[in-house]
């Protein structure tokens, strides 16, 4: 079976496809950080015109990649939740609308599903059950998994994710955007010693988490210290520490509270050296093990739709001829898939 994955959820158009016998065949990825570094964000209108002039070409450039026609694929799955409503319906319309002429099924796909399943692309793919750590821009979820589409959200963000707070506060520090990845790299020069940053809602139970807060502490740091490049560092690194700390403390509980071994790390910020670092570091502590994908499937991509696309056609299912997107779709509502 080979699947066509279509990505549209926010700022980046993926297109894959995946052959359920042999792997990744081709895929594509087309970033708008251009498009969007003067807003400082993603500016959404902006999002779905864009997705609107890439995704087709993507999809050529694809199928040529992989040396297949559309008469060689057997599906198509896109995303269509949770993100940008508008940039969702354009990879949805073009998905459903390229199954349909091409008589083949169409699937949708829950976003945060595909970031979980992606590290399942690696040659090393992690054995069910886990704890997922599942950590972006938009999303911050602890979630026990039992199989695809068992799932139970152990804990949550309240307000911003992980990602968010990362960007926003590398704004505020005054890094271009995307931020996350810059204010990660400044970090790495600071001294850990001079500044303590509080790690929010880990001295109550639970395993909901708060990154809100954090941005307020780094903006009054900023407003009561020199900024010079040193001490910008230094706040970096101290604001780095107290995230990273704040999810490995959700983790060891979610591991304890479930008696599991085997954690999952996704999403964008699962790219970050010193979170897999620690991650690595508390899995050794317990004769446990740490997965994670390559850094390239950390982000949005296609090759993460179009693999949970073919575990959901597998399954039976497929969508009809309407055009839906879920800007809001919490992941525990997705159906298990058996066997």
């Amino acid at each position: 079976m080979r699947i066509l994955g279509i990505e549209t959820s926010c700022d980046e158009t993926g297109v894959a496809i995946y052959d359920d016998e042999k792997g990744l065949l081709a895929h594509q990825l087309y970033s708008q950080v251009a498009v969007h570094a003067d807003y400082g964000g993603v500016v959404p209108e902006l999002a779905s015109r864009d997705h609107v002039k890439k995704t087709i070409p993507l999809i050529k450039a694809t199928l040529e990649e992989a040396g297949l026609t559309p008469e060689d694929l057997d599906g198509v799955a896109y995303t269509a939740g949770p993100g940008l409503v508008g940039a969702l319906l354009v990879g949805a319309t073009i998905g459903r609308s390229l199954a349909y002429a091409w008589n083949v099924p169409a699937v949708a796909v829950h976003h945060m599903e595909g970031h979980l399943l992606a590290p399942m692309l690696e040659d090393n793919p992690p054995p069910f059950p886990f704890i997922a750590l599942l950590v972006s821009g938009g999303h911050t979820l602890l979630v026990e998994v039992k199989g695809i589409g068992e799932y139970q959200i152990l804990g949550e963000s309240i307000d911003d994710a992980a990602g968010e707070a990362f960007d926003k506060t590398a704004k505020l520090m005054g890094l271009d955007y995307p931020g996350g990845p810059l204010l990660s790299k400044l970090a790495e020069k600071g001294d850990s010693s001079r500044f303590t940053f509080p790690r929010p809602m880990t001295t109550v139970p639970g395993l909901d988490m708060s990154f809100s807060g954090l941005k307020t502490f780094t903006a009054n740091t900023i407003a009561a210290n020199d900024n010079d490049d040193q001490t910008r560092a230094d706040i970096a690194r101290a604001f780095e520490d107290a995230v990273v700390d704040t999810l490995l403390i959700k983790v060891k509980r979610a591991l304890k509270q479930t008696g599991m071994k085997r954690i999952v790390i996704a999403g964008g910020v699962s790219a970050n050296r010193f979170l897999r670092l620690k991650l690595e570091a508390l899995a050794a502590s317990i004769g446990g093990e740490v997965y994670y994908p390559r850094t390239e499937f950390c982000t949005d991509n296609g090759a993460m739709i179009a693999y949970a696309g073919m575990q959901r056609l597998k399954n039976g299912e497929h969508n009809d001829l309407g055009v839906k997107a879920f800007p809001r779709w919490p992941i525990d509502q997705l159906k298990p898939v058996e066997g």
